[in-house]
Order: C-alpha cells, then structure tokens, then sequence
C-alpha cells in the first residue's frame, strides 16, 4: 500500500466575528500559505477535495464560491464533502491510496458568526423525534455532561480543569481565539458553565498531502498517515449510552492506534465534557503526563466549525514534522454528541 503524509498544514486567526471578509477572502491566504510550504503551484495538486456546509453559509452549493477563489479552470479533480474537513482528508487519502493522483489539497471553513450556530446545528437530529423539539447543541451536551457526572466520571471541578489547561496551552498557538484564564461563568446549560462550551469563530484551514518519494522531496519530515478510520454511532440519542463512544475506540482500533503508544492526542472536543468521553474512549489517563493532549488549545480555543477537526489532523502533523512528536492521535467528530468520529494515526521518520 501506498504511503501517504501530510507535508503542509495552514490556518487563518479565528475569531469571533469576520464580517468584513467573505468565505473566500478568508481562505485564500491559507491556501496561498500551503502551497508555498509545499513549494507547489495550484497547477502541481492532482486532486482537491473540501468540507464546509451549506447550512452554516445559509446559502445552497456555497463550496462553489471557495472553487472559484480556488482556481477550477483549467479542469480539476475535485469533490466536496457536506461535512467536517477532516473527512476531506478521509476521501483524498483513498484517492491517493489508489495511485490516481500523488498530491491533495485538503480544505475547509466554517463562518458560524452570521446566524444562530446552536440553532443551525439542530439540522443534525433525527428529523421525526428529535429535530421538531428543537434542542440546540450545548443542551445535547448538557445532557451527555450530566450523564457523566450522574456515573461518577467527573464533576464541575473536573470540567472546569479541562477548560483551564487547554485555554493556557493555547497561549502558544498564534491563531487561537481564547487564550489564558477564561473565565468558568455562570451555567449555560446546567451542569456547563460559559467555560466549558466552545467560542464561536470563524476560520479556515488546508493541509497538502503527498505520496511516497514526493513527500519526502516536498519536506524535510513528512507526517505518515498510519492509520485512519471513521465510524459512527446511532442516529437515537435514546439508544446510546451518552458516557462512551464505542465508535471512537473502534475506530481507534481500526486505526492502529493502540498498537503501540503516541506521545500526541490532538482531540476534537467542543465541550469539556467530551474530552472526558474521548479519554474513556481511547484509555487516556489523566495522570499519564506521558500524552500531551491538545497542545493547541483544541476546539475550547477555537471552534470554526467544519474545519475543527481538520485543524486537528494538521496540529498533529505539524507537531510531527517540527520533530516535536514522533507519533500522534489526531481525532475529529460532527454530530450532536460525539456522534460521527474519526481517528488518524500519524508517524514521522526516524
């Protein structure tokens, strides 16, 4: 099979507000930013696949504006997926896998500032029992929250210290939106307070992937995608048990993952809450100082939605090939608690 890395990775700032720029004037610097780490030209990518949503723009086939500033003329190889970036990647991988290209661009943005995100977000739900009460997205994690703290798997102070320690790693990510002490707040959703519930933001994100020998000619030292995998759990929140993700641990099995230990876990946890899940899920053990857990701040930092868990796969990745990682988990989700995961597993060379 063949081997395929990440050989650049890209951001924008993500804030809170980006009315004065559109999705495209949003996008196109990071797009310019990868492609001059790769030293490639747009005219060099064999296929080009991106992750945003039509419902977050309030617009239908809004990806078809991002082409445009992308560049689709001459003809490109192109696909879109209405979902996370991450699974993006997910679909340029196996293009690559299958030999008919050597080089992807990977990419995705979220503008959530426009509208009401929680409300947009209940589109997700099962559209005959769930969708018509209405139910926004922190109270479905208030929910799964609460069902955690009721088995005895942490509690307020536990959640308040998730939000504290990912918030001081983001003081060393430049694109970060909230950094340093935040805050707990007043409760948002009991048992959630404001501190425990992701900032809304705006942003975007692009990875470049290679193949082979043209990852190792586009970097020094390219971070291989061991292992990827994505499952999903039921649609019924009536039918899952809210304090477990089996779909994050088989498709963490799936991955590779438990083979042998990482040293990074870069997880896409909107909410404290799920961070707890996710650690349960993948036997992270808090007092294990030997994992580094979202080095980045993670989502409680910054949360473009659409692009979060893509920004996890690059975090990941640049760690690797920085040489400050040698091997890494990087996890994304879409969905109303943890419902949909995706687990990647990224090596370097020695």
């Amino acid at each position: 099979m063949r081997e395929v890395a990440v050989v650049a990775f890209g951001q924008s700032d993500h804030v809170r507000d980006s009315a004065e720029t559109s999705e495209v004037e949003m996008l196109m610097p990071v797009l310019h930013d990868v492609l001059g780490q790769a030293g490639l030209k747009a005219r060099d990518i064999g296929f080009t696949c991106s992750g945003s949503s039509d419902y977050l723009a309030g617009r239908a086939f809004s990806f078809t504006m991002a082409l445009d500033g992308v560049g689709a003329w001459p003809p490109i190889a192109e696909s879109h997926v209405e979902t996370d970036g991450a699974w993006a990647l997910y679909e340029a991988w196996v293009k690559l896998l299958t030999g008919e290209a050597d080089t992807a661009l990977v990419y995705a943005y979220g503008k959530s500032s426009p509208g009401d995100v929680r409300e947009v977000l209940t589109r997700q739900l099962d559209p005959y029992y769930v969708a018509p009460l209405w139910p926004d997205s922190v109270a479905l994690a208030a929910l799964q929250a609460q069902a955690l703290i009721d088995a005895g798997h942490t509690d307020e102070r536990a959640l308040a210290r998730i939000a504290a320690r990912s918030r001081a790693a983001a003081e060393g990510n430049p694109h970060a939106q909230l950094t340093g002490t935040v805050p707990a707040g007043d409760h948002l959703v009991a048992p959630l307070r404001t501190g425990d519930c992701p900032p809304v933001s705006d942003g975007a994100a692009a990875v470049v992937l290679a193949a082979g020998d043209t990852a190792r000619r586009l970097t020094d030292r390219p971070a291989w995608i061991r292992g990827i995998d994505h499952r999903i759990e039921p649609h019924s929140l009536g039918v899952r048990d809210l304090t477990a993700s089996p779909s994050t641990r088989l498709a963490a099995e799936r991955a590779g993952y438990f083979e042998r230990p990482v040293d990074t876990a870069e997880l896409h946890a909107p909410f404290t809450s799920q961070e707890v899940v996710l650690r349960r899920a993948l036997d992270l053990d808090p007092a294990d100082t030997s994992v580094t857990v979202n080095p980045s701040g993670g989502a409680l930092a910054a949360n473009p939605v659409m692009a979060t868990g893509l920004i996890r796969i690059g975090e990941a990745a640049d760690r690797i090939r920085r040489g400050a990682s040698d091997r890494a988990l990087a996890h994304a989700t879409s969905g109303p608690c943890l419902q949909q995961n995706l687990v990647a597993v990224l090596e370097g060379e020695s």
